[in-house]
């Protein structure tokens, strides 16, 4: 298969470099000390859970042509950038297939303005990472907790979808397709924005955030109240399993969620954030445009908001004023005593 991954970060480099390595006919659209960078060094891969660098030499282009064929074109650039590319991939006719691998809470609406419901596919990538020079440390997700997702607008399960799983599946990515793709990334902007707007709370450090309990605690509201928006909207929590963060008790997912980002895991994955700031912006502008046309009450989700703004000055490291609510507690303790004491018997 013919692919342009249409931008060079991160993730774009590293899907590039995979799909490139399993055989497929692979480009790449650079610019800047990016594109010097490509054409100097090829795209350079180091593992971080494993210290392995690869390099891998992608043909790399300045830019996309009216005149130019692909039999996919990937988009994997932050959402704040996609209307400006729009006009470029719509003059490009040539190219039938155009996957959006990014952030959206706003819908497919304005792709498919630009270019026609046939040509959209909707994707999320499952891997993070930063860039240190021309080298591109990345992490790839576990199939359990977030494969790469694709899917069709209308939910179906096309020919053309197929091909491209396996042609992902091929390079090594965890895959999955999602029947409800929408509904799975306004899920995914419903939890990530609280997280990176938390992150900037506490100063950007994700150390820091494990030990300020405020930005935890509000994190975690926002991301409810951002589960009770799309409630009202009648768009489902997707995946379903993350349904549970409404049921867990706040302290319990506080200690959880502590653990979480003191982790070395974390800090691998959250490069994005502080790398794409505008974007986290963005996107969460999105949301609360979903919220406010909801009667749902948003206190966590605006005062979080607020911290986007990178004059606002992040609070001190460790605070912790916010009283937590124990609603919950006692029977998640009763479970666990009864559990245990089931086991013991058996």
């Amino acid at each position: 298969m013919k692919i342009l991954f249409y931008g060079a970060g991160v993730i774009g480099s590293l899907y590039a470099a995979r799909l490139k390595d399993s055989g497929q006919n692979v480009s790449i659209l650079a610019r800047g000390q990016r594109l010097a960078d490509i054409r100097k060094y090829g795209i350079v891969l180091e593992d971080v859970n494993t210290g392995n660098e690869s390099t891998t030499r992608v043909n790399v282009v300045e830019q996309l042509n009216p005149e130019d064929a692909y039999d996919l074109a990937v988009v994997m650039m932050p959402k704040n950038y996609v209307p400006e590319i729009l006009p470029i991939l719509a003059a490009n006719r040539n190219t039938p297939n155009v996957l959006f691998m990014v952030n959206n809470a706003a819908g497919p609406d304005e792709m498919i303005s630009a270019l026609s419901r046939e040509r959209v596919l909707y994707g999320f990538p499952g891997a993070g990472g930063t860039r240190k020079g021309h080298v591109v440390r990345y992490r790839i997700v576990s199939a359990r907790q977030q494969p790469t997702t694709f899917g069709e607008i209308d939910g179906s399960t096309t020919a053309r979808l197929e091909q491209i799983v396996d042609v992902f599946k091929g390079a090594g990515f965890p895959v999955a397709i999602s029947s409800q793709m929408d509904a799975w990334l306004k899920t995914h902007v419903a939890e990530v924005s609280p997280m990176a707007n938390a992150l900037f709370m506490a100063g950007g450090d994700n150390y820091r955030l494990a030990r300020t309990r405020d930005a935890i605690v509000l994190m975690i509201r926002a991301i409810r109240e951002g589960y009770k928006v799309l409630q009202e909207l009648n768009i489902p929590i997707v995946p379903a399993r993350h349904k549970i963060l409404k049921w867990i008790p706040e302290p319990v997912l506080v200690a959880l969620m502590r653990r979480i980002f003191k982790s070395k895991q974390m800090a691998d994955l959250i490069g994005h954030a502080h790398a794409a700031r505008n974007e986290m912006k963005q996107i969460d502008s999105e949301f609360r445009a979903l919220a406010r046309s909801t009667f749902v009450p948003t206190p966590a989700l605006d005062r979080l908001y607020t911290y986007s703004d990178q004059d606002v000055q992040p609070v001190a490291d460790g605070n912790a004023r916010i009283s937590m609510n124990w609603r919950g507690v006692g029977i998640v303790l009763s479970a666990l005593v009864v559990l245990i004491v089931v086991l013991i018997i058996i």
